[in-house]
């Protein structure tokens, strides 16, 4: 007597919800993602072996060029932004309108000092990204804008916090200025900026 065969079923699998998911999950990541600007100058940071992160909120950086250049960014905060920009217009006798404490509210970084900074923010964003001719923070003996910046800022806010970015051939004397004129603030505790050192 002939062995009756089992009918083969094909297992067939319904990809529609993997589908769903991976794209929903995609559109989700491109959605949150956050990119990082690029800097206003490229600089090359030493190396360490430290693996501490900086944190995500409540970061203003000053860079520091080759050539001893300081730019400041502050804190990514609008109404903060503003608030600090009144402040510094104080001290300098500076007075913005509200047009220009919005185009503040957008400036990626302060690159000239505040006897200038009021004609960089009336600059129509072409010109903004042609203007080249930064000269950067004045920071030195008899001029400590820099150091103000970051004194003005903890004023809006004390919890903020600060990160250093230096290029690796930057001159000592120009970061040791920085490193004295946060001590005179009473300002100790911030973040130099590495890249991570590759083990050999």
């Amino acid at each position: 007597m002939a062995r009756v065969k089992p009918k083969r079923h094909n297992i067939r699998v319904d990809m529609t919800a993997m589908t769903d998911v991976s794209f929903l999950l995609l559109t989700f990541f491109i959605l949150t993602a956050q990119f990082n600007v690029p800097d206003v100058e490229t600089v090359t940071t030493p190396s360490s072996i430290s693996e501490k992160l900086l944190p995500d909120a409540s970061l203003m950086t000053v860079l520091s060029t080759t050539d001893g250049k300081f730019y400041f960014t502050p804190v990514d905060n609008g109404t903060e932004r503003m608030q600090l920009l009144d402040k510094m217009g104080e001290k300098y006798g500076v007075k913005f309108t509200d047009k220009e404490k919005v185009e503040f509210t957008k400036v990626q970084s302060v690159g000239v000092p505040m006897n200038q900074l009021k004609g960089y923010l009336n600059l129509s964003e072409d010109d903004k990204k042609a203007f080249k001719s930064q000269t950067g923070v004045p920071l030195d003996s008899t001029n400590k804008q820099l150091i103000d910046w970051v004194q003005k800022s903890l004023e809006v806010n004390p919890d903020y916090k600060l990160a250093v970015k230096g290029d690796v051939e930057t001159k000592y004397p120009k970061v040791k200025a920085l490193f004295e004129g946060l001590r005179d603030i009473d300002f100790l505790k911030f973040w130099l900026i590495t890249s991570q050192e590759v083990a050999q």
